[in-house]
């Protein structure tokens, strides 16, 4: 447990550093050098954090563990990650040294940046990964004891829908949304839809995920929401309260609603339910907020329909997720974990 906590101490640092350098990217266009403050942030957090990992490896091979004995449950893909990083980190200074800095879309396409941020999701869940696989923990922990692997998720996620800017609702202000859902001829009501399937799909999976190993923990919603919203406002300059603020209500009103409907892997209904009913609340407030602030769009199809549509995405990716109810009790060395249980309970820490 400490040694995650202290990851997931060490990943606030990290992923600071990105958000900082998002926002500069997205509110200030006049970026012409890798050698920036926040690129300073960024890289330091990942040194910190890849010494860190580094360290504790150390560790148990001075108390003669050797191999992946040595590895920290949950750790073993992070030790591929971190080389990973360092060299797409090379990459992209070599990069915009020779082909110049990105400063709209093209920064997440850009092969280097991929290979950065694919490999700091893997560094940032290895708490979560350390819990999937820890067989101490209860089948309903509290908050508290899943802190480390919510917190480093809802990290994921948020780099998730950063790379996929061009694809989050999120980022729309009240206006836009009213506007697009008012003109079916010269709006892009058609390119809002597919963003809240997309933002859709990003916010409810990880929920779906803890489910399906643990009862979802209260709180671990509207963590996740709350961080995904604020990246997402971010990179607007936080000209978007009403957004900010539906996204935070929503995830709050999804966990009354985990605690109600209690979705779990050996409570196939519920699990489905869940998946419906999370997106359908998400999007009324989404839409509800932005009518407040903007009035009530002018296409009624579209604004009663996209909840709907977007409550059907929610259950067909639980259906994906869990088409078969697990009735085998806790779920021990799940797909997340890299050793079985008898060989990794003495590495633990």
């Amino acid at each position: 447990m400490r040694t995650d906590v202290i990851m997931t101490a060490l990943s606030v640092w990290f992923v600071l550093g990105l958000f900082l350098d998002a926002y500069y990217h997205a509110n200030f266009t006049d970026q012409e050098t890798f050698f920036t403050p926040w690129h300073a942030v960024f890289y330091s957090g990942f040194a910190a954090t890849g010494g860190w990992v580094l360290w504790t490896v150390w560790g148990h091979v001075r108390l003669g563990r050797r191999g992946l004995a040595a590895v920290p449950v949950g750790y073993g893909m992070t030790m591929i990650a971190l080389p990973v990083f360092a060299v797409s980190g090379a990459a992209d200074l070599a990069w915009h040294e020779l082909l110049g800095i990105e400063t709209t879309t093209d920064i997440f396409f850009s092969p280097s940046h991929l290979g950065l941020i694919t490999a700091m999701i893997v560094i940032l869940t290895s708490p979560l990964r350390s819990a999937w696989g820890d067989p101490e923990l209860p089948a309903q922990p509290p908050l508290r004891q899943l802190l480390p692997a919510v917190v480093t998720l809802a990290f994921a996620a948020s780099l998730v829908m950063l790379f996929l800017t061009y694809g989050n609702s999120l980022v729309y202000d009240a206006y836009d949304v009213v506007g697009s859902f008012s003109d079916l001829y010269y709006g892009d009501a058609d390119v809002l839809a597919a963003r809240m399937v997309i933002t859709t799909v990003v916010l409810l999976a990880p929920l779906l995920l803890l489910a399906r190993r643990w009862s979802l923990p209260r709180g671990a919603a509207t963590l996740t929401y709350a961080t995904v919203a604020l990246v997402s406002s971010m990179l607007t300059g936080f000209d978007n309260p009403e957004i900010l603020l539906a996204a935070v209500a929503a995830g709050f009103v999804i966990d009354v609603l985990a605690a109600w409907l209690r979705p779990s892997a050996q409570r196939r209904g519920a699990y489905w339910a869940f998946g419906l009913t999370a997106p359908f609340v998400t999007s009324v407030l989404y839409i509800g907020a932005a009518s407040y602030a903007a009035g009530l769009p002018a296409v009624t199809e579209i604004w009663t329909g996209a909840p709907i549509v977007m409550a059907l995405v929610g259950w067909a990716l639980a259906a994906l997720m869990l088409p078969n109810s697990i009735t085998s009790g806790p779920i021990r060395g799940g797909p997340m974990s890299s050793k079985p249980i008898a060989e990794r309970a003495d590495v633990h820490s």
